[in-house]
């Protein structure tokens, strides 16, 4: 996990760029991401807890039945993703938190999603785990993001923008969560991956008790 220090700066990062998240993100969603957040959200079922939900940019895709929790550790971003569910009519429990060391606890959620977001949590292998921890058996588990791309030129440019992306905004672009999740042996039910490769959805089922 990041420095406390480190941690700080980071988020004070992410408030900043709070009310220009939604513009920043418009041309990858038209572009690169496709369907992908109604490919995640209407795989949601049950209890669900959304990980660094940020602006609350998914809160429009998720069937209306589902018990929806979110958490963000950006107070600037998690202030306008109230307002997003109340505008929708959302009952939603959004509430302050770090994906690395989830205030929740084990085995309390059907689905749990995080989509766009652990390319930006420092430790993202610690993220994951807590994810699996406060999955259900049973429950499913719905990533996306951008990763490290399956052509090599593509790697080489997304390890050039690392370089400034890292220090600056901690977001990194060779990561894959995929790989991590494989190695729990948990069954793969969807995965698609496209735009070179860069971006990648999974849905993985944790196994039953």
């Amino acid at each position: 996990m990041a420095k406390p220090d480190r941690q700080q700066r980071l988020r004070g990062y992410w408030d900043r760029h709070a009310e220009s998240y939604d513009r920043q993100m418009d041309f990858a969603e038209r572009r690169l991401f496709r369907d992908t957040r109604d490919w995640i959200c209407a795989r949601a079922s049950g209890d669900v807890l959304e990980v660094a939900v940020g602006t609350g940019l998914n809160l429009p895709h998720y069937p209306p039945q589902v018990r929806l929790t979110g958490v963000e550790w950006s107070p600037r971003m998690l202030a306008i993703a109230r307002r997003r569910a109340a505008e929708l009519g959302r009952d939603v429990d959004l509430r302050p938190g770090d994906a690395q060391a989830l205030d929740l606890a084990d085995a309390s959620f059907d689905t749990v999603v995080c989509t766009f977001s652990l390319c930006a949590i420092p430790d993202e292998r610690r993220a994951l785990d807590e994810m699996r921890r406060v999955l259900r058996p049973g429950g499913l588990l719905l990533l996306a993001d951008h990763v490290r791309a399956a052509a090599w030129p593509v790697r080489l440019a997304q390890r050039l923008v690392e370089l400034v992306s890292v220090p600056v905004g901690g977001e990194h672009f060779l990561r894959r969560p995929a790989d991590q999740v494989r190695s729990w042996g948990w069954p793969v039910e969807a995965q698609d991956r496209f735009a070179l490769g860069i971006v990648e959805r999974l849905a993985a089922r944790r196994p039953p008790a």
